[in-house]
């Protein structure tokens, strides 16, 4: 087995949205994607007060790539045009295939509006090869207790598996393309070795503590995405010297799409011909009906 390194760090950038306080280290100044991981705005953390006007993302349509949604504190409604709605709490997914176009809405529910409370969320997107970007569109809605939580290194790690397989279990999520994805957290002392990553990507991002990665000098510090090398099998992540605090990193790998990526705003596929298409698909009613 061969141990993979770091590469390098990005830090993620502030570009707030609103009153709503986001982070985004994907994509950055000095780095497009980490194929097929396109996107990660890092929403928070932060609390509302009550009354509060919710979060800004109201109907607005995809295609070609899916969403990965991760409510780590507060609460998130999803509503779409398949029919898909959920409210989902903290420690729940939700994984969104948009594929051949979907509208849908992710706001706060009524009860957050009133009460307010705090809210951090992740949203990571995930590209589709171009055989896959017409796909059906579909919603998996998961609340905390139906991601199979796995303890790690005598219970000093929780793996929180989400997609893929790990020592036999599998996540309840059965991705298009064989992406593994979780979010894993780290107590002190604590390590986790990933095997099983040659000839893909690894996406792997701190929200919150301290961590060593492989043999990297530095402890890696919340809101950093790591490029990893991509020579090697496994990877090594250990729990930071901060004994205050527990560390939380989303850790995922894929196998890389290697296609050419034209975005524009909600739309992610391989030509510009096909983004114009996507346009003129959503104004002539293509992707179904509106939303409310």
């Amino acid at each position: 087995m061969t141990a993979r390194s770091v590469h390098r760090l990005h830090s993620a950038m502030r570009d707030d949205i609103g009153d709503l306080i986001t982070q985004r280290p994907l994509p950055g100044p000095h780095l497009d994607q980490i194929d097929p991981f396109l996107f990660l705005n890092h929403h928070g953390p932060q609390t509302y007060p009550p009354r509060n006007r919710g979060l800004p993302f109201g109907p607005h349509p995809h295609r070609g790539f899916e969403t990965v949604t991760f409510i780590l504190e507060g609460m998130l409604a999803h509503r779409d045009n398949a029919g898909h709605e959920s409210v989902i709490h903290a420690g729940g997914v939700q994984w969104m295939t948009a594929g051949r176009g979907i509208v849908h809405a992710e706001v706060s529910p009524r009860e957050f509006l009133e009460q307010g409370g705090p809210i951090e969320i992740l949203q990571l997107w995930v590209n589709l090869p171009s055989r896959l970007k017409m796909s059906e569109p579909a919603y998996t809605g998961l609340q905390r207790e139906e991601i199979p939580a796995l303890p790690v290194d005598g219970g000093k790690v929780t793996l929180n598996l989400v997609a893929g397989e790990w020592e036999g279990k599998a996540g309840p999520v059965r991705s298009l393309t064989g992406v593994f994805m979780s979010t894993v957290q780290l107590r002190p002392g604590g390590s986790i070795r990933f095997g099983g990553i040659e000839n893909r990507n690894v996406f792997l991002y701190v929200v919150r503590g301290l961590v060593h990665v492989g043999n990297h000098a530095d402890q890696v510090s919340a809101m950093h995405l790591l490029e990893i090398d991509e020579t090697g099998d496994t990877i090594e992540i250990r729990a930071g010297d901060d004994a205050r605090q527990d560390a939380l990193v989303v850790f995922g790998h894929a196998e890389p799409i290697r296609e050419p990526v034209v975005s524009h705003g909600p739309f992610v596929m391989t030509t510009r011909e096909e983004i114009a298409q996507a346009i003129a698909d959503y104004q002539a009613g293509r992707f179904g009906s509106a939303l409310g």
